[in-house]
């Protein structure tokens, strides 16, 4: 990797960067990382071509293929060859005086196990100021030796939790169709698990649950104060919902 001597040399920190057709994204995210000794990618199933361009720049390449995402993360987290690791998407961007902090705290001699984020999202250009995201934290870096890396950290964060200052960047969406396309595949994903946990969707899952999420989202969590773009937020979001339960549905009769 590029040395990124503005802020610090080269860190033994591992980065397992998640990737779905963002090609245009790769080369930035290389950059922005390039303070760390090693960049690993998880592909899932791109179509363009992210996984040629982050070969060309450096990065392995794990393909997902039908691999269950917990599996292959876990996979990929035990096959870093450094214990500090970070998992990122390739849509998010770490900002200079967030990459200082880190890199600062893993020299000190006493470190915690885990070091939570918050989130700025920048949503079709504009930055969301109110509701339900601005209080989301990310698990963002971790002791592979201390702590084992879940999904569940994120969705649900200790109350007791060791946070960066500094906030990562989330570029999350391309455009409408990129958005949906995203949501889509982090939906099916979701459906899978409560499938292999013998969950079964039922009346609230299909009605009331989307309906509660919207609700939160624009009304109760002050996403109406972003504007149409607060709307669309909170609207794809609830439906996405409706469509993790009906993916499940459809697998419980071997239906795609």
């Amino acid at each position: 990797m590029t040395k990124k001597s503005e802020i610090v040399s080269l860190k033994n920190i591992s980065i397992v960067s998640l990737c779905y057709n963002d090609e245009i994204y790769i080369k930035k995210h290389i950059e922005n990382l390039s303070f760390a000794h090693e960049i690993i990618f998880i592909d899932n199933n791109s179509t363009d071509k992210s996984v040629a361009t982050a070969k060309e720049f450096g990065a392995t390449v794990i393909q997902q293929n039908d691999t269950n995402k917990a599996d292959i993360l876990k996979l990929a987290i035990e096959s870093t060859t450094n214990n500090w690791v970070i998992v990122v998407n390739t849509t998010d961007y770490l900002s200079d005086e967030l990459i200082k902090e880190l890199t600062t705290e893993i020299d000190k001699p006493k470190t915690a196990a885990c070091y939570f984020s918050g989130q700025t999202l920048f949503f079709f250009g504009k930055t969301i100021k109110y509701g339900v995201f601005l209080n989301k934290k990310k698990l963002l870096l971790f002791d592979k030796t201390r702590h084992s890396y879940s999904e569940e950290c994120n969705r649900k964060p200790p109350k007791r939790l060791t946070l960066f200052k500094n906030k990562i960047n989330s570029f999350s969406y391309k455009n409408f169709e990129d958005f949906n396309s995203r949501l889509n595949m982090i939906r099916k994903e979701e459906a899978l698990v409560l499938f292999q946990k013998n969950k079964r969707p039922n009346i609230y899952h299909f009605f009331m649950k989307p309906f509660f999420i919207f609700t939160n989202q624009f009304f109760f969590k002050l996403g109406f104060l972003n504007g149409r773009e607060g709307f669309i937020l909170a609207y794809i979001s609830s439906f996405s919902i409706l469509k993790r339960y009906f993916i499940l549905w459809l697998l419980y009769r071997n239906m795609d």
